[in-house]
């Protein structure tokens, strides 16, 4: 009997961590495709999506639409909405699950399943239902709290000058590596690696020319030209620090 109570106990508990979680964001980001479809907006999904995100409270967009620069310019302050799917021969069966900026699960609706053979009716009849099972959307209220680190992913629509982005003063000014690195184009952006080649940083594009939201390692910041030479800038205790890169595009 004990075991049962705090089996109960715990599954309580951890169902308030994760809604207190969902608090913490203001936003959620939709994309034009999700991962299991080939298309974009297959079945008007990603707009039935869109709409169930505002429905609960958050202030949602697109992936390719004009955001604030809050939103674009700090990927760690919204939700990521992604599908998952175990279809078989005869039964269309999907989930929605909801992925914090470095793609850890926040959360996951009930997985539900349909014999509809109308793929069309199939999958917006058992969306919604799925959105209708998650309880923590349905205590979702949002709490004030402000996430301002800028992380790995796409940025986009910042109508923000670099130089207003960032300060002119620089604490620190060094080179990152002596090595040449190299460009490779991914997802919204590049990887540079050097000559073994290995991994080095991963930027990613934003609306303003010569200037990229940059990720390495666990620091966060941006990559932005200077006179024709590129620096990697972020924040340490406080203090803007400014590294040199030698990348070749």
């Amino acid at each position: 009997m004990m075991k049962k109570i705090l089996l109960m106990f715990l599954l309580i508990f951890s169902k308030s961590l994760v809604a207190q979680g969902l608090n913490d964001y203001k936003y959620a980001l939709v994309p034009e495709k999700f991962s299991i479809f080939k298309n974009k907006n297959q079945y008007r999904l990603n707009t039935m999506s869109k709409m169930f995100m505002k429905q609960y409270g958050f202030e949602t967009y697109y992936d390719s639409e004009v955001q604030p620069f809050d939103f674009s310019n700090v990927n760690c302050n919204k939700v990521y909405i992604d599908l998952i799917e175990k279809n078989n021969l005869f039964i269309t069966k999907i989930a929605v699950v909801l992925k914090d900026c470095r793609g850890n699960v926040l959360a996951t609706s009930k997985m539900v399943s349909t014999k509809e053979k109308d793929l069309a009716l199939a999958y917006t009849t058992i969306l919604k239902e799925a959105f209708d099972s998650f309880t923590e959307l349905q205590n979702y209220k949002y709490n004030g709290k402000v996430m301002s680190v800028a992380i790995d992913d796409n940025v986009k629509n910042s109508d923000a000058n670099v130089s207003e982005v960032m300060p002119e003063t620089v604490s620190n000014s060094q080179t990152i590596s002596s090595d040449q690195l190299y460009a490779q184009p991914i997802a919204n952006g590049y990887q540079l690696v050097n000559s073994d080649p290995k991994i080095i940083m991963k930027i990613y594009k934003t609306s303003a020319q010569d200037f990229y939201t940059a990720v390495q390692g666990e620091l966060q910041g941006v990559l932005v030209s200077k006179k024709g030479e590129w620096f990697f800038e972020y924040y340490k205790k406080d203090e803007l620090v400014s590294e040199k890169v030698n990348v070749k595009f």
